[in-house]
């Protein structure tokens, strides 16, 4: 294959990958509207429409996997192909975040929620504003924002760790409040996971650049 038909595949798995980040940054902020305004029919949409982001990953990772036996690529067209794999992977599993959160929503039915949901849609923000920044960082190959983005996963375990205090509290103070506490447990914890995997995302871009494995909390010097 010549370089230039490389190049262009290359450039069509990284659009590729961008359009599966779209899918599950959506499928995210759906999932936690549904969940606020106890709409049943967004929810079922989220959950329908994460066999569409499977289906992405297993495209996305075919084309790849069929480059690297084909054209054997070395050095840096190699960690592009790797990065891929790997990045498509952490947004499928985030979009199961975004659909267990859909469903969660459905579990509530009608009732609703415990207490006003403030932190864990600024969670969800939050999370979301990570994912959108590192899939730049990885068009843009910036280290720099992909260390901010991997420091940044603090702020969301702090606001779970908030979310966790007060609904056990609620849990402590009232029997009855376990079932609907527990829910919204579930959903913070997702969120967590959510920015958990996009952080990995960033510690892949850092490989991208560098060559080097890196872990949030570490240097990529």
């Amino acid at each position: 294959m010549p370089r230039t038909d490389f190049d262009r595949d290359l450039r069509m798995l990284q659009d590729e990958l961008l359009l599966q980040g779209s899918m599950v940054e959506k499928a995210i902020a759906k999932s936690v509207d549904a969940l606020k305004s106890r709409n049943a029919e967004v929810a079922q949409e989220v959950i329908d429409e994460d066999d569409i982001i499977d289906l992405k990953r297993f495209e996305i990772e075919e084309r790849c996997i069929d480059l690297i036996a084909t054209q054997q690529p070395l050095a840096g067209d190699l960690r592009i192909l790797i990065t891929v794999l790997h990045v498509t992977g952490e947004l499928e599993r985030i979009g199961d975040y975004a659909e267990g959160i859909a469903k969660i929503s459905l579990m509530m039915g009608t009732e609703p929620p415990l207490k006003p949901l403030i932190d864990i849609p600024l969670m969800a923000e939050k999370s979301r504003d990570m994912l959108r920044r590192s899939l730049d960082a990885l068009v843009n190959r910036d280290v720099v924002a992909s260390m901010v983005i991997m420091n940044q996963d603090d702020e969301i375990d702090d606001l779970y760790e908030q979310v966790f205090q007060e609904l056990l509290t609620y849990m402590m103070a009232d029997s009855d409040a376990v079932k609907r506490a527990t829910h919204l447990l579930w959903v913070a914890h997702d969120l967590e996971r959510i920015a958990d995997r996009t952080t990995n995302i960033a510690e892949r871009v850092v490989y991208l650049v560098t060559g080097k494995l890196v872990e949030a909390g570490a240097s990529a010097d």
